[in-house]
């Protein structure tokens, strides 16, 4: 006697395709006290490792002002104010590096909190994931370094070049500048990636993006504003265009993310031959 196959038991869901595991919300609690503890971890020893070559690296990050000086016929020299500003610019410049250092296991402790909220061909990106951040955030410091310091340092100090007014720049706070130009570029060439996760989840849309693009030129002409440590419209523009072009990029990107995520369910269901 033949027996009938229950109507929910006609398709089988394939072993690597399956929805995620399902975690409570204390286990999520868990889960992010893990990776926080992971990646303070993996920091703390990124900084060891800074504060042990950030003297080679000295040179490299005062080169911009350097050569604004030398534009502008003024002494190629920084100065220190106090006994211990030595000391500090080495300290400060080895944390920052650490965390660039350490910045690739942070990312890959993010996907892991990230993925068991996904199906297992999405949770392949991984590796693309990590690495297209860590390219955006090194491209994000590098435009600021090779394309816009050297320009923007040499108009800010021609500014005031004139007469008996000259520049006695202390080395401490033009390191302070700069980490918030170059680490704040960073932060905003990981647009891409940040739209990307937010449309796994279906939080942004293109359509939400593009509708909404009044209010981002909004911010990131605030932003431009913030991190240009000029007045001058020019400046803010060049950081501003960068930004735009991500802008749009970002929407690429939520487009094929949410298009694949609307055919992925027919995929799981179509049958097996």
């Amino acid at each position: 006697m033949a027996t009938s196959v229950p109507p929910n038991r006609t398709l089988r869901q394939r072993p690597d395709e399956e929805t995620g595991g399902t975690m409570s919300f204390f286990d999520h609690l868990v889960e992010l006290r893990k990776r926080i503890i992971s990646s303070l971890l993996a920091i703390g020893v990124g900084m060891v490792v800074g504060l042990l070559i950030a003297k080679r690296f000295i040179y490299l990050i005062i080169t911009p002002e350097l050569e604004a000086l030398r534009a502008n016929g003024l002494a190629e020299k920084l100065y220190y104010t106090h006994p211990a500003g030595g000391v500090s610019l080495i300290i400060s410049l080895g944390l920052y590096l650490g965390i660039v250092i350490a910045m690739p296991w942070v990312l890959y402790q993010i996907w892991l909190f990230v993925a068991p909220g996904l199906y297992k061909h999405e949770r392949r990106a991984v590796a693309s994931f990590i690495g297209a951040s860590m390219f955006l955030f090194l491209s994000g410091i590098a435009f600021g370094y090779f394309f816009m310091l050297r320009q923007l340092l040499t108009r800010v100090i021609g500014l005031m070049n004139d007469g008996p007014i000259q520049p006695l720049i202390s080395v401490n706070e033009y390191f302070d500048l700069i980490v918030i130009m170059l680490v704040g570029l960073g932060i905003i060439f990981e647009m891409p990636v940040v739209v990307f996760i937010l449309s796994l989840f279906r939080i942004v849309t293109p359509k939400f993006l593009m509708k909404n693009f009044r209010y981002a030129m909004l911010l990131i002409t605030i932003v431009a504003a913030i991190v240009t440590p000029t007045p001058d419209a020019t400046t803010m523009i060049v950081f501003m265009v960068p930004m735009v072009a991500l802008y749009f990029v970002s929407v690429v990107v939520s487009y094929f993310v949410i298009r694949r995520k609307a055919r992925a369910p027919a995929e799981e269901q179509a049958p097996q031959t």
